[in-house]
């Protein structure tokens, strides 16, 4: 099973969610043309980090944000992945969603890290729920930034069969060189595609690194994009990760009795 996958870097207008669906409708539009079947969308692409005023700007499953992204994924046939903010009652979270080519809602995931150098435990709520959904009936997983650090976490929703990670962030460019890394590492160590995104650009606090990427499950960098905003694609092949995990039986050799 192939697919051809398409990553918005995107800078992000800091506080503005029309202006940020505005030109992200525009990328996914030009995604669509490039014959993408699922785009990935950065982390809180509609707002950036401006957490302070949630209060205003977060929206539910009903707001704007997602009548837009539902209505896109019919549109051009594809399916949508991103992170925005979403307001639950009077609670918030960092939430990332996935839109079927129906326009069907089959993920909400809600940030089950939340980091603390940017202030997140001080406006947000933490999930509790695994990213699991199911791409062109291959399993996958999405999750959002600051996961990545818990390997754990990632393998809890590897040892299901999942094919693939999806990552969407707002990775700080002075961690670059982190980000990079422990996105291959999570390859290798799951013997799964990893498919990321992340911002460029600033905010009042911040310059984001770009780099968004994929890697296969050998670990190698199929495709990788720069500081600018782009979109990069790639082809990936799921049936990849049956052949490696058959040739270095990782799942079958672990020994989950120890791991305590």
């Amino acid at each position: 099973m192939t697919a051809k996958i398409a990553i918005i870097q995107m800078d992000i207008a800091f506080g503005k969610p029309e202006i940020n669906r505005k030109i992200a409708a525009e990328r996914i539009k030009e995604a669509a043309n490039q014959g993408a079947e699922l785009v990935l969308l950065p982390e809180l692409w509609t707002t950036g980090y401006d957490l302070e005023n949630f209060t205003t700007i977060a929206e539910d499953f009903h707001g704007p944000t997602h009548t837009l992204l539902s209505q896109l994924a019919q549109q051009y046939n594809l399916t949508i992945m991103g992170s925005s903010a979403e307001k639950n009652m009077e609670q918030f979270y960092n939430t990332l969603v996935v839109y079927n080519p129906q326009g069907k809602r089959i993920l909400s995931y809600r940030k089950a890290h939340l980091f603390r150098l940017m202030n997140e435990e001080k406006f947000l709520q933490s999930g509790e729920e695994k990213g699991s959904f199911t791409f062109k009936e291959t399993p996958v997983a999405g999750v959002i930034c600051y996961d990545i650090r818990f390997p754990e976490w990632i393998r809890t929703h590897m040892i299901d069969g999942s094919r693939a990670l999806f990552v969407v962030a707002e990775w700080p460019k002075p961690r670059v060189d982190h980000w990079r890394s422990l996105l291959i590492s999570r390859a290798i160590e799951n013997q799964c595609f990893v498919v990321a995104c992340n911002r460029v650009g600033s905010d009042p606090n911040n310059t984001f690194g770009g780099h968004s990427m994929v890697i296969d499950p050998w670990g190698n960098v199929v495709a990788e994009a720069q500081e600018q905003e782009e979109i990069l694609t790639a082809d990936i092949d799921f049936s990849a990760v049956e052949t490696i995990r058959e040739q270095i039986p990782i799942f079958q050799d672990r020994r989950p009795d120890l791991y305590e």
